[in-house]
């Protein structure tokens, strides 16, 4: 029994879904536009605001796809009214970032700066303050996009136990080590 499958899906005022005949669902709204193709035995339906997604059978297959696809969609209709935004903190001295356009340049204390160029669908901004890190702040109507380049940018410089320092996320709590000092009393 597929709980989150079985849930309609509200439209709120100027949210347009659109079902093509070969299951490709396309949600415009006032952030953007997402198309995101479904799998043919998953049936999707738009009664008058809401959006219901349905199954054929009680297989597992179909059980998953269906929470799958329900949360799915979900994401594109919150993703093209309101947008989703992700937060990245630099910890670290000397440690800088700064948006030119689609390209994020990072000062991550290698011998090189690192140039990260950006899909079109997200826009970045950079706020360097005195005696603050630095904050990468993503924004973008697709959420599973926008989580990959997060991931992505933490990797280049994950944050180290011992310090904390490296990129995180605002607000992410990290598992912090003791040092050597703390073994030796």
């Amino acid at each position: 029994m597929s709980r989150i499958g079985k849930l309609p899906i509200a439209l709120p005022k100027g949210i347009t879904v659109n079902v093509a005949k070969d299951n490709i669902i396309t949600v415009k709204g006032p952030v953007g536009e997402l198309t995101q193709k479904i799998d043919p035995d998953i049936k999707v339906e738009v009664v008058e605001n809401e959006v219901i997604v349905s199954r054929p059978t009680e297989q597992k297959r179909h059980k998953s796809l269906h929470g799958l696809y329900r949360a799915l969609l979900n994401n594109m209709v919150e993703g093209v009214s309101k947008g989703f935004t992700i937060e990245q903190e630099i910890v670290g001295v000397g440690y800088k970032a700064e948006a030119k356009g689609q390209v994020l340049e990072m000062s991550l204390g290698y011998s090189h700066d690192i140039h990260f160029k950006l899909p079109k669908e997200i826009k970045v901004e950079t706020k360097t303050e005195k005696r603050s890190n630095p904050i990468i702040t993503l924004k973008s109507a697709d959420k599973q996009l926008i989580g990959q380049v997060a991931a992505k940018i933490r990797s280049l410089r994950p944050p180290e136990p011992y310090k904390g320092k490296g990129i995180k996320f605002v607000g992410e709590q990290l598992r912090r080590k003791a040092g050597k000092s703390a073994s030796a009393k």
